[in-house]
């Protein structure tokens, strides 16, 4: 049985994460773990009864949120996970220990509030996360199956690392992949590169039988021309790389990370690059 890990903060956007992950849960036939990591400065440790007024008041609602929606789930079970310290290490060690397949996190985007800690801690649960991320803004209003999903190629060699899990996805939903060549450059060998790494992706969703279109576009603000493509696709969901500081990505799309989490309107799925030396 597969496991996913939802971050809860109680918050609007949480339960809207929740809801999304819900929908890939009963997909892959996954259960779902849900964290609350208590941040306050506290000597206090956490054991498997939560002390303090805060965290008895907590673990009710996680209870009232498990008994609302574990009849939606069709397979598995959802349970709570309380953890005390930073937020993201927290998150990142839970995924490690349960063996999450996927990590699901509300978002705010630009214009949110940091009042609501996940919005704040997102970017950094997607850079330390051992499995891919998944974040949400509350405001997206997704059906009930996913129908295109973008993965954006550039010249890094972490780019293809998306096809796997994005062909694993495809399969389960039925969904059409868009590959999308993103040229930022006027110079030949980088484009050259990204067609080659266009051609490869193509090779392999026509050997795993998956449906897709190929289209390319010239970019002078990659962040801004992939959302540009996602709105006028009503792309369901983006997927891209997430730099480790020292992967080629991170000479690329790194910069442009943040930016596509925070200005997508559409779910954005990070999945952290392997390294190349």
């Amino acid at each position: 049985m597969k496991t996913i890990l939802v971050a809860i903060d109680f918050s609007k956007n949480a339960t809207h994460a929740l809801q999304y992950a819900l929908l890939f849960a009963n997909k892959l036939e996954a259960n779902i773990h849900l964290i609350w990591v208590d941040n306050t400065i506290s000597d206090e440790s956490v054991t498997d009864t939560i002390e303090g007024e805060l965290r008895r008041e907590k673990k009710a609602y996680m209870n009232k949120i498990i008994e609302e929606y574990q009849p939606s789930l069709t397979h598995g079970k959802i349970e709570g996970i309380f953890k005390k310290g930073r937020i993201y290490q927290e998150v990142t060690k839970a995924a490690y220990e349960i063996k999450a397949e996927m990590i699901f996190a509300g978002t705010h985007g630009v214009s949110g509030f940091e009042q609501y800690w996940i919005g704040s801690n997102a970017y950094r649960i997607m850079t330390q996360a051992p499995c891919p991320v998944v974040t949400i803004r509350s405001d997206f209003q997704f059906g009930d199956t996913l129908k295109k999903i973008l993965l954006p190629l550039d010249s890094s060699l972490e780019t293809k690392q998306k096809l796997p899990f994005a062909c694993d996805l495809a399969t389960s939903f039925g969904a059409v992949i868009h590959l999308l060549e993103v040229y930022n450059t006027p110079i030949k060998v980088i484009r050259k590169r990204i067609d080659q790494f266009g051609q490869e992706a193509k090779k392999y969703l026509v050997e795993k039988k998956v449906d897709f279109v190929l289209d390319k576009i010239e970019a002078d603000n990659v962040a801004a021309s992939i959302l540009d493509y996602s709105s006028s696709k009503n792309i369901d969901l983006i997927m891209m790389m997430t730099d480790q500081g020292t992967t080629t990505a991170n000479k690329y799309l790194g910069p442009y990370a943040q930016q596509l989490i925070n200005n997508s309107k559409a779910p954005v799925l990070s999945l952290r690059a392997k390294e190349y030396h």
